[in-house]
């Protein structure tokens, strides 16, 4: 794959976590949007997906990847809109108290898949969340979440660039 006259032989992905309709569960489908906006000629050697619920599809979606920069909405006791990075070492001691909006969070589902299939481990995995506070059915984005999408997009272009 050639980029910018150079050659990027690494396969990445960008991978935004969320559900559209569970207000600040967007934010890893808005804020992978967001980078590609400000941002194209990053991701346009780069694979992007996003997807509402991958549960273990997430293996599927890591295979054959080199890197996989993965954006997803988290609870925590932090302060919403916090904006957080996780690299493969951290995702690796992630602890449940803060996890994925999606109760099995990525870093569980990370942990069995590396554990289950070996060649997963090839790839290096980093998670940025965002932590959100309102995660109801209907609800929209809230506005701390909202003003740190920029944040967060400027995040996955630091990832995405120490890997092209």
């Amino acid at each position: 794959m050639f980029r910018s006259g150079t050659m990027n032989t690494m396969n990445i992905l960008v991978l935004g976590i969320g559900q559209r309709l569970r207000g600040d569960d967007v934010a890893g489908l808005e804020a992978v949007r967001l980078w590609q906006e400000k941002y194209p000629h990053s991701s346009s050697g780069v694979r992007v997906e996003t997807s509402e619920l991958p549960g273990l599809g997430l293996w599927d979606m890591l295979e054959g990847m080199d890197v996989a920069v993965v954006v997803d909405a988290l609870q925590s006791r932090m302060s919403t809109g916090t904006v957080i990075r996780l690299g493969p070492e951290e995702l690796a001691s992630f602890k449940p108290g803060t996890g994925s909006a999606h109760g099995w969070g990525v870093a569980e589902t990370l942990r069995l898949g590396f554990s289950l299939y070996p060649g997963l481990a090839k790839c290096r995995v980093t998670l940025i969340g965002i932590v959100g506070r309102r995660f109801d059915l209907g609800v929209g984005i809230s506005l701390e979440v909202e003003k740190t999408l920029p944040k967060a997009a400027e995040m996955i272009e630091n990832v995405v660039g120490e890997w092209l």
